[in-house]
């Protein structure tokens, strides 16, 4: 028979281990999360991208800031989904998008209500010589890399993308390679909606910077070792 105080102990190490294990459960949801976003993504799946975002989510691509719903499905549908697919939602003869979400480092918050995650893509793209429609501007191969620093949210017990900040780190076309495109090959965004129909709603204060500048992407996590968190030189 256990006493009081041996129960008591008892229930709270069931409670902690309760804890952590619905504390990976989220981290695994929110990992499950990114990769459909990664495999959607590849398919020119947009209206279904779309729909893994929270209501009052936002999408930081291209040093643009486009908030809720109707600013995501501005940049996915409207301008992705018409530059890649001619205004079909979903694959299209001849256009390779591989798209990997890679080491990722998933952090959920105490009170598993929001989440933060950082994700490597690997991103392979072009469209085959023999594809018909492919638009003049979208160049026949390319290589491309970024990092992904995410924002998650649990709403009605469902895990959704809160903010997606997606840096791109480097381009270049498969042929040349990296080492030969020209510094900031961009473009980023430098007008807003309505004024660019398919631009963002704000643009953000700190623009991206592309290879050969080699900043680094913030780290919402601290040092695992240390418990520091990085700071840029001069802070």
């Amino acid at each position: 028979m256990l006493n009081p105080d041996e129960l008591t102990e008892l229930k709270n190490q069931v409670a902690r281990l309760a804890n952590e294990v619905a504390l990976l459960g989220d981290a695994q949801a929110i990992r499950k999360l990114q990769h459909a976003y990664g495999y959607y993504l590849d398919k020119c799946l947009y209206d279904e991208v779309v729909d893994l975002f929270s209501d009052d989510g936002e999408l930081r691509f291209m040093g643009g800031i486009f908030c809720g719903k109707a600013g995501i499905r501005r940049l996915y549908c409207d301008r992705f989904r018409r530059n890649f697919t001619g205004g079909h939602n979903g694959p299209v003869y001849g256009f390779l998008l591989d798209h990997l979400q890679l080491q990722d480092i998933v952090d959920v918050a105490a009170d598993r209500r929001t989440a933060f995650a950082r994700f490597r893509c690997l991103m392979q793209a072009g469209s085959h010589k023999s594809r018909q429609d492919a638009p003049a501007t979208l160049p026949s191969q390319w290589w491309e890399g970024g990092i992904y620093e995410n924002i998650y949210v649990r709403e009605d017990g469902v895990w959704k993308i809160k903010s997606l900040n997606y840096w791109l780190v480097y381009q270049g076309l498969y042929a040349d390679g990296w080492a030969n495109m020209p510094p900031q090959p961009g473009p980023f965004f430098t007008t807003t909606f309505p004024d660019n129909p398919v631009g963002p709603d704000e643009l953000a204060q700190v623009q991206p910077v592309l290879w050969p500048e080699t900043d680094v992407v913030a780290f919402h996590y601290a040092h695992p070792v240390t418990g520091k968190r990085w700071q840029p030189p001069g802070g």
